[in-house]
């Protein structure tokens, strides 16, 4: 069984009007993680664990995020848990490596962080015209748009494909482009796919610490 686009479509809608989020903005996912109060640790680990999350009984929400991966790595495992955290009704605690499953319920999660991530009505606002009719995004819209939603590149070119923005020969030529070489190019912090946050604490862990 695959997961429904249409009912997953909803659940992140839905995600965004409860939390105070249009339907086409980008989302500061640090400040998503305080207001929701999900105490959220970055710490390094294999390639294989991307993260994971605990919810208990009393509603307390956590989250691990593997800082050895790149930024936008991060962000689509930080969306991916969301879904287990506030969509799934019965999470049990498990490693994830987003993307990487078969799993029905991952792959449901998988999707969920990609439609929250990058909202359809977000991403064509930031392709030109020109390009949406001819199916020839350029390099300056693909840098300009996975820097926006702040998540990688690979996610960005599996999301277009999907839209039908991109044809399957596009994507695979697109793939094979250098993404921190891309970026120099056109003058972006490369930063967004490198490892990043080791150590980082979101959350009242110090407060009631202190």
């Amino acid at each position: 069984m695959k997961p429904n686009k249409f009912i997953i479509e909803k659940q992140a809608s839905v995600f965004r009007n409860e939390n105070g989020l249009n339907l086409s903005e980008a989302i500061s996912l640090k400040s998503l993680l305080l207001k929701l109060n999900v105490l959220t640790i970055y710490r390094p680990m294999s390639d294989i664990f991307s993260g994971m999350c605990l919810k208990d009984k009393s509603g307390h929400r956590f989250m691990l995020v593997n800082s050895n991966q790149p930024r936008g790595r991060q962000h689509f495992t930080i969306g991916h848990e969301l879904y287990h955290l506030f969509v799934e009704e019965n999470p049990t605690p498990h490693k994830c490596n987003p993307g990487n499953s078969k799993d029905y319920v991952e792959q449901c999660a998988d999707m969920f962080a990609s439609l929250l991530l990058m909202p359809e009505n977000g991403i064509y606002q930031l392709i030109p015209e020109a390009e949406l009719k001819s199916k020839r995004i350029t390099m300056g819209t693909i840098l300009r748009t996975e820097h926006y939603f702040s998540v990688s590149r690979s996610a960005l070119l599996y999301r277009l494909l999907n839209l039908g923005i991109i044809t399957k020969s596009k994507h695979e030529e697109l793939t094979r482009i250098g993404v921190k070489a891309s970026a120099r190019g056109f003058g972006y912090d490369t930063s967004l796919y490198e490892p990043a946050n080791e150590g980082l604490i979101i959350g009242d862990f110090g407060e009631k610490a202190r």
